[in-house]
């Protein structure tokens, strides 16, 4: 019963990222390979997490809650959420199934949910029923959410890199990176702080500044998957017939309907595409693209011009 309550919030995150998925499923294999791969990030989450007291231990020797909420964000966040990025960028960066700006938010996610699944297994059976029910709203979402973010901006940084834009593929894995670690120290920070305060009231108050944290977090997440699943653009190539890739035609600014002005090819407040009309068809394959060339058969359209 403890193994099913400590795996079912896992399931369940899984299968509604998994349906929110509309354009293009990703493949099974990949999807349980990101789940191991996530799990594995354990043991390198601890070993971080280890040597880390360690040294927060020999700097502050004295037990405080500013200690707790430092420890939390400078050393248990780093080391889970740096270990998740390294397997989501290993397994997934130049996998050809990664084509969509969605599949990031699906890759990132199994990814984390295979962490977390280890982590409440161990949890639940340590602490037993109470601490299952718990987590089963707090800490198993808290783990997705965060890797909605990271998968969010992964997707904008793969973008970035395959129209061979430096700046905004930098600023865009400096948020993959930073971003989840920020939401899961402040996640952990606040609780931390609140036990190690040592007061009662102190506590209190921590326990609901974090119910907030956790609500806000959380409503934030779903939003974003939301948007990312209605606004799941094209970052490589579509099926034949369907093509839109990146390297336009034509360059410039333009101006989303939400108001904000871009000069890529989806609005980075709303993910709309940029509107297209320059469309032209491919005498080799008859895919339809708007672009400098075929991304179904890397024709170039000069060549035919």
């Amino acid at each position: 019963m403890l193994f099913s309550l400590a795996l079912i919030p896992v399931i369940v995150i899984l299968v509604f990222i998994y349906a929110k998925d509309k354009k293009e499923k990703e493949p099974k294999g990949l999807l349980i390979g990101l789940f191991f791969a996530g799990m594995a990030t354990v043991i390198t989450a601890l070993i971080g997490e280890i040597v880390g007291e360690l040294i927060f231990d020999a700097i502050m020797p004295y037990e405080s809650a500013l200690k707790s909420f430092l420890l939390a964000m400078l050393i248990v966040a780093p080391a889970e959420e740096l270990g998740k990025y390294m397997a989501l960028r290993l397994v997934t960066w130049k996998n050809k199934n990664f084509n969509y700006s969605y599949d990031a938010i699906v890759y990132a996610v199994f990814v984390s949910l295979g962490f977390a699944a280890l982590e409440n297994v161990g949890y639940v059976y340590q602490n037993g029923l109470s601490t299952a029910i718990i987590r089963m709203f707090t800490a198993v979402p808290g783990h997705a959410a965060d890797a909605v973010f990271m998968g969010y901006f992964y997707s904008r940084a793969k973008y970035a890199s395959l129209t061979n834009n430096k700046a905004e593929y930098s600023k865009n894995i400096r948020r993959t990176i930073l971003i989840p670690i920020l939401t899961h120290g402040i996640y952990d920070g606040i609780i931390f702080g609140g036990l190690s305060s040592g007061e009662d009231l102190a506590l209190i108050g921590a326990v609901l500044l974090w119910i907030v944290y956790v609500i806000v977090l959380f409503v934030f997440s779903i939003i974003t998957i939301v948007k990312a699943s209605k606004n799941d653009f094209c970052i490589a190539y579509y099926p034949q017939n369907v093509q839109a890739v990146y390297m336009p035609t034509f360059g410039g600014d333009w101006l989303c309907n939400c108001g904000m002005t871009n000069q890529l090819n989806y609005c980075g407040r709303c993910g709309q595409m940029r509107p297209v009309s320059n469309v032209w068809y491919c005498p080799r394959c008859g895919s339809a693209s708007a672009y400098n060339f075929c991304g179904c058969c890397g024709l170039p359209r000069a060549q035919y011009q």
